[in-house]
């Protein structure tokens, strides 16, 4: 494990407490950097979804707890946000949550020279994914070719 991944991990672990007390759900754990800044990212959602002062509550009690253990060395901007409309499906919840749902993806390598495909979210297992297309078709693609895969938005 690297040191982002290990760095995502400790904050889950660290911050599902304040998460469960507020009946909260812990979206994602991100460390990432944009530019010359790292960000470490808490996506935070509840049902009828998470407001500005929901937000706060979190990163005014989490900040204690950066400082206290002082687990990153390096110097990084934390925020926690709502996940949006367009995030993205990364855990198991998600992908359950996700069956019979419009969802798009976009692969990193092409196929049937397309990279980017809508459809309904059929199945899916720790390798694959399928979507069922307006055609009534489906097709079956490999999670390790997922660049993105996400809700599809529509107007």
């Amino acid at each position: 494990m690297g040191r982002k991944e290990s760095y995502e991990e400790k904050t889950e672990q660290l911050i599902q407490p304040f998460i469960d007390e507020n009946n909260f759900e812990l979206v994602d754990v991100e460390y990432v950097k944009e530019g010359s800044d790292w960000y470490l990212r808490v996506y935070i959602d509840k049902e009828g979804g998470i407001t500005v002062n929901d937000c706060e509550l979190i990163s005014r009690a989490f900040n204690e707890v950066l400082d206290r253990e002082n687990y990153i060395p390096d110097q990084y901007i934390f925020e926690v946000s709502s996940p949006g409309l367009l995030r993205p499906i990364k855990k198991e919840k998600d992908y359950a949550r996700s069956i019979g749902k419009l969802i798009d993806i976009k692969l990193y390598k092409a196929v049937d020279k397309c990279k980017e495909f809508t459809g309904v979210l059929k199945a899916y297992d720790k390798d694959t994914v399928t979507l069922e297309f307006d055609d009534e078709t489906e097709q079956t693609f490999e999670r390790a070719n997922l660049a993105m895969i996400r809700w599809a938005f529509c107007d």
